[in-house]
């Protein structure tokens, strides 16, 4: 060993090859370009190994690499199998590991075919987002632990039973896919967590309503805003018919009875799969009338602005947005307080305008009229009732 010298190896010109030994070779092409070469025994066969090449490898580096292979293949290892790994790793990285937000994302589009509805996507992200993202949305999905799936559900496990188990499993169906892939070993939001969260049966989450008196307030504030028209419009026109989200949004102009001012529901776009007959307020056929002169050429009364009807959360950021404390499903719930305390309708007449079940099914077999008249006066009163 080192029968060669830093000096001697700058000078040598001539092609061929110069040992230092131990199987340290320096060659030297005809062309003059000089690099290092290593002759070793692996596994009871000769093979030769590049060094690098010089000047960039200095002579001590050689000697300091070819040290480095002859402990390998006393350790019993292969030192050239070991480099062709090492070259493999730097053109195919290792993906790093994903964010818990960048994990959802993923899982959101795996499942996405199978969805029938389109709002299912938007929903799991909504979730996630509110109440999930805050607390591990940024960490990476190979250091979530059941403590912070705990931190993450705690605060509404009780107050918002029903959010809080659909949060746990879209996390668990997230970290399913993370052992799926490999970053993971167990899943710290799975059943077993049931265990040390508190039991919520009986407990029901209601939706965030607003009292029928501050039920004006929060339509002024909302025409007042700088929301797009057709949402505003939309968000009107659940107040005063007292529907649902999906069916406003839904809203065909087709649907509309203009000369007996009726608006009818099919049974398609009903949660209760029936129709559904709804007596439209002049507030409500006015509304109308002003969203005509912006959607008439389209099917749908309430069209988003690039087509299709408004997401379902359209409305509901609206009001976060304006800090109206309540969702639009809510507000049926401020109409039914209302019947029952300043409209002087009676019960069945009240829950037939929210499109509920009245009675049990000998009763519903008996009671074939949906007081359509009564309810006609009785959503007037209402309109006007905001409208004062």
């Amino acid at each position: 060993m080192g029968k060669l010298a830093a000096l001697s190896v700058k000078n040598v010109r001539k092609s061929g090859r110069d040992g230092d030994g131990d199987g340290l070779y320096l060659h030297v092409a005809a062309a003059g370009t000089k690099s290092w070469v290593q002759r070793i025994v692996i596994n009871g066969n000769r093979r030769d190994i590049g060094l690098g090449s010089y000047p960039a490898v200095s002579l001590a580096q050689a000697r300091s690499l070819a040290a480095g292979n002859r402990s390998a293949v006393a350790e019993r290892r292969d030192p050239l199998a070991e480099k062709r790994e090492a070259k493999d790793a730097a053109r195919n990285p290792t993906p790093s590991v994903p964010t818990f937000a960048e994990a959802a994302a993923c899982v959101i589009e795996l499942r996405r075919p199978a969805w029938s509805n389109p709002k299912h996507a938007a929903q799991w992200r909504a979730t996630l987002e509110t109440y999930a993202f805050p607390t591990i949305g940024d960490k990476a999905i190979d250091t979530i632990s059941a403590a912070d799936v705990l931190l993450t559900l705690t605060p509404i496990w009780t107050c918002k039973p029903e959010t809080a188990n659909k949060v746990r499993q879209r996390i668990e169906a997230v970290l399913d896919w993370s052992v799926a892939n490999g970053w993971r070993a167990d899943n710290p939001a799975g059943r077993a967590l049931l265990r040390v969260l508190p039991d919520t049966k009986g407990l029901k989450e209601h939706h965030r309503t607003l009292p029928y008196h501050d039920v004006a307030s929060a339509l002024r504030k909302v025409r007042l805003s700088q929301s797009y028209t057709l949402t505003r419009a939309a968000f009107e026109f659940l107040v005063l018919t007292a529907a649902r989200s999906g069916e406003v949004r839904g809203t065909e102009w087709g649907e509309i009875d203009w000369e007996q001012a009726t608006w009818t529901v099919p049974a398609v776009r009903r949660k209760a799969k029936r129709e559904h007959r709804v007596p439209l307020s002049e507030q409500a056929l006015s509304l109308l009338r002003d969203a005509w002169t912006i959607s008439g050429r389209e099917a749908l009364v309430f069209p988003a602005p690039r087509g299709g009807p408004l997401s379902d959360m359209a409305l509901n950021v609206m009001l976060k947005r304006l800090k109206v404390p309540a969702v639009p499903h809510g507000f049926r719930s401020s109409f039914r307080h209302w019947t029952a305390e300043k409209s002087g309708v009676g019960w069945a007449v009240a829950e037939t305008a929210l499109a509920h079940n009245v009675g049990n099914a000998t009763e519903r077999a008996y009671l074939r009229s949906d007081m359509f008249e009564e309810r006609r006066g009785l959503m007037q009163d209402w309109a006007d009732y905001i409208a004062s």
